[in-house]
């Protein structure tokens, strides 16, 4: 099985970057909207996939399950090419370190990129929101038990930290970190292997690990708490229904989402792959980079 080794991994990531950085922009949004709908996708599968099961088999098989069938997003995209903003928080500034690209096309990639994956994960918020995620009842349309386990998941990602104020964003900024500390590792680890189970494998087991313990990832948060927004805006009785935080709070507003999850999780993601994952495998290997052919 072909294996490429360390030092050349990172170069690798290095010209990734460098061919990121170099995107027009509407390549950069079009692939981040694509990027936003994959990970929606891994993020609606393991909602799906983890309702009723912690009542019955506790939390921990649930945030197994959900984290087991989460990484088919990152899948797609590294298989398919695809931009996610957490990704291009180590890819290109690991090009601007090995000098191959300025530093202004490093912010230029993440926030075309982001915008992107914002467009992308709403819009396949709206799709489960208006689907899977509601059925139909004598009285009309409802939410299912899917949605309320989706409200659920919304109100935890923005009402608990806002219950608990300050220490609130500590926490979430700290989980993010967690998160694309391992997000990007699934990347190095696909860019050492050159066949598909190899990347398959490579990005599955971070993945799994990232969602499974809890972290806070800001293009999956894009899908989980619009689409709870979404249900409780659409639908309100069901505010009574998953009860808890979100009868105290009467819903989650765009306040909620951006102030108490998506702010200090983007910051966190990005000191996650850029310091723990960039900087610290550019200077372990920068003086072992192969060299590479002028041609």
């Amino acid at each position: 099985m072909a294996f490429n080794p360390p030092a050349k991994m990172t170069l690798m990531a290095g010209n990734a970057g460098v061919y990121k950085s170099n995107l027009p922009v509407f390549q950069l949004l079009l692939r981040g909207f694509l990027a936003g709908a994959y990970i929606a996708i891994g993020g609606a599968l393991a909602t799906v996939c983890s309702t009723g099961v912690a009542s019955i088999m506790g939390p921990g098989i649930s945030q197994l399950i959900a984290g087991a069938v989460f990484p088919v997003g990152l899948i797609a995209i590294v298989l398919t090419g695809a931009e996610l903003f957490t990704g291009d928080c180590m890819l290109v500034p690991m090009a601007a370190m090995m000098k191959k690209t300025p530093w202004s096309k490093v912010l230029r990639v993440w926030l075309w990129v982001y915008i992107g994956n914002i467009v992308g994960s709403v819009f396949y918020a709206y799709l489960m929101a208006s689907g899977p995620f509601v059925s139909a009842t004598e009285t009309g349309m409802a939410v299912n038990a899917f949605g309320e386990h989706a409200v659920g998941i919304a109100a935890a990602k923005t009402l608990t930290y806002k219950m608990a104020g300050g220490w609130g964003l500590w926490s979430c900024f700290w989980k993010a970190i967690g998160c694309n500390f391992l997000v990007n590792i699934a990347i190095l680890l696909a860019l050492t292997a050159d066949n598909v189970v190899g990347k398959f494998f490579g990005v599955w087991f971070p993945i799994m690990a990232f969602v499974s313990s809890g972290f806070e990832h800001c293009v999956a948060n894009m899908y989980f708490i619009p689409t709870g927004m979404m249900l409780v805006n659409k639908y309100p009785d069901v505010i009574d229904k998953v009860g808890g935080l979100l009868s105290h709070y009467g819903g989650i507003t765009m306040v909620d989402m951006w102030y108490w999850n998506e702010l200090p999780t983007t910051i966190g993601n990005i000191i996650g792959g850029f310091l723990f994952i960039a900087v610290f495998y550019f200077y372990a290997f920068r003086k072992e980079l192969p060299k590479e052919s002028s041609n």
